[in-house]
């Protein structure tokens, strides 16, 4: 009886770059690995670069020294596609603002939002001032402008412009003109991080 081929994986496996991104972010480089495991630095390299295979004990050796586990190699991307006609609804408290979110629901590292305005309409974050769950509150205008409002304060943002503050800073912002516009905002972590509750 013939034995049947062995079907390759469809994806690539990325355990080279998977291997140089661990040593990178520990901030090592090719040599300092090469000393540590007694491996040259070309064969390193090569690993690194997918154009060969290391042995089991080379693989272990490495991710020893890497402080990562030999499977975390293998996992597959953590990949999460948002199509825009799916985007779901949530309300952040705006006034005549579409809000839909763009991160994943269970994202809680960061949320990603996209505010629509309609022309004609004087949409914003309402007139008193508020403050988020998020240490990192950020915004960028793709079209039409918008008025920020700080307690002391106002900035004003054209298309192209970008604000970055912290969540808990006591703000407020409208559109300015009847042009409408779109923003994208982004909260890091996510404003329900902690709660255990989702929008």
């Amino acid at each position: 009886m013939r034995a049947l081929p062995i079907e390759p994986r469809s994806s690539a496996s990325a355990v080279g770059s998977r291997l140089r991104a661990a040593r990178q972010a520990q901030q090592m480089t090719i040599d300092q690995l090469a000393t540590a495991t007694g491996l040259t630095k070309g064969f390193i390299s090569r690993v690194e670069r997918d154009q060969t295979s290391p042995s089991v004990t080379n693989l272990v050796s490495m991710c020893d020294v890497l402080n990562i586990t030999v499977g975390s190699l293998f996992d597959e991307p953590d990949v999460v596609f948002v199509p825009a006609a799916d985007a779901p609804v949530i309300d952040l408290g705006g006034t005549g603002v579409d809000e839909r979110l763009l991160s994943p629901r269970r994202e809680s590292r960061v949320q990603v939002i996209r505010s629509r305005i309609a022309p004609g309409s004087a949409g914003g974050g309402g007139n008193e001032l508020y403050s988020l769950n998020a240490d990192i509150d950020f915004v960028h205008v793709i079209s039409g402008s918008v008025s920020v409002h700080f307690a002391a304060t106002s900035l004003d943002l054209e298309p192209g412009d970008s604000l970055t503050l912290d969540g808990r800073e006591p703000h407020s912002w409208h559109v300015r003109g009847d042009d409408g516009c779109d923003l994208i905002w982004v909260l890091a972590p996510a404003t329900w991080a902690g709660s255990g509750a989702p929008l």
